[in-house]
């Protein structure tokens, strides 16, 4: 199965999620190296862009990867949200796409640079009046990605999706929650149908899919077209391959384990203290590793010796933490 944002095909149609923090360059194309439609950057706010905040660039770095990267912007102001866009489009991002689903409370506050994220739901006129500006100021793909609604008295994202469809959106991610409900119970993938039903643009559900069982009935219930994973695939940057492995016939990745898993965490830790710098790099890197040793099961003595060892020791430890002996 294959669908296209004007000239570009997503093929196979499983997405890496935005996720701050998590989806910068190196594990963007760690997850692409295995086999993903479309990785998505970390959140990119627009005036923080134009400012030139320290570390705002960074998370917009294409690296080799550029044509299966689509870049994330959230903002307030139709102009620096416009301007945002044609900035990164002309450093060569191939796909725009714009934050209507963050539920993170500096996001979406009133005050201060204003309300953004999943708050644009709640003012549907001015979210689209944002959509107009960035659809119209660049020539690649636009796409949204949203939730079902601001509360479950609001459900307005089928309403929503037509309205950004009409005004250039190339594709709806929906994840099946409201804002309120942050990341708390269980995604709703048949509240999805509905927005899939409003527009005949590519719709992909979102939410709570963690391996190929919960991405079949996601798309069974939701009728989408794709799939987008986000935290399932911390740990398992072989994820998003797995599942179209199994769903759509695609290649299947190898899995590592044992020293092969060590290897890959040990390449992924390196590559983040080239792409940070060393002590930033190594803060940053903990999480991932603690994430793969929770998939290696590695004892927890092990684990605090890890995570609290200086980034040359950490190279060092891996075999150990990860290897076969520990997953033996």
């Amino acid at each position: 199965m294959v669908f296209s944002l004007t000239d570009k095909a997503i093929t196979p149609p499983v997405l890496l999620a935005p996720m701050a923090g998590i989806t910068d360059l190196p594990f963007r194309e760690l997850v692409g190296g295995f086999g993903a439609g479309l990785v998505v950057s970390e959140m990119i706010a627009s005036r923080e862009m134009l400012s030139a905040r320290p570390g705002v660039r960074e998370k917009a770095e294409l690296g080799l990867g550029a044509a299966g990267t689509s870049v994330q912007i959230a903002g307030c102001e139709a102009g620096p949200m416009a301007e945002t866009a044609r900035m990164l489009a002309g450093e060569g991002a191939r796909i725009i796409d714009i934050n209507m689903g963050c539920p993170a409370k500096k996001v979406t506050r009133a005050k201060g640079a204003g309300a953004s994220g999943s708050a644009l739901m709640r003012d549907p006129d001015h979210a689209l009046r944002l959509v107009e500006a960035v659809a119209g100021a660049v020539a690649v793909p636009v796409t949204l990605k949203m939730r079902l609604g601001w509360d479950h008295d609001s459900l307005n994202a089928p309403a929503i999706a037509a309205r950004a469809e009409d005004a250039g959106v190339a594709m709806i991610v929906v994840h099946g929650r409201t804002r309120c409900q942050f990341y708390k119970g269980r995604a709703d993938w048949a509240a999805v149908r509905a927005v899939k039903r409003a527009v005949s643009v590519p719709v992909v559900v979102n939410g709570d899919i963690v391996g190929s069982a919960s991405a079949r009935a996601a798309l069974e219930q939701s009728g989408a077209d794709g799939v987008m994973i986000g935290r399932g695939a911390q740990g398992r940057p072989w994820l998003l391959a797995q599942v179209a492995a199994d769903l759509w016939g695609a290649t299947a990745p190898h899995v590592p384990s044992g020293d092969a898993l060590a290897d890959l965490a040990a390449a992924h830790h390196d590559a983040m203290l080239c792409f940070y710098g060393r002590d930033l790099g190594g803060r940053m890197a903990r999480k991932h590793l603690g994430w793969y040793m929770d998939h290696a099961g590695t004892p927890g003595d092990l684990r605090r010796l890890v995570l609290t060892a200086a980034p040359d020791a950490v190279a060092r430890l891996l075999p150990e933490a990860l290897g076969l002996r520990c997953a033996a």
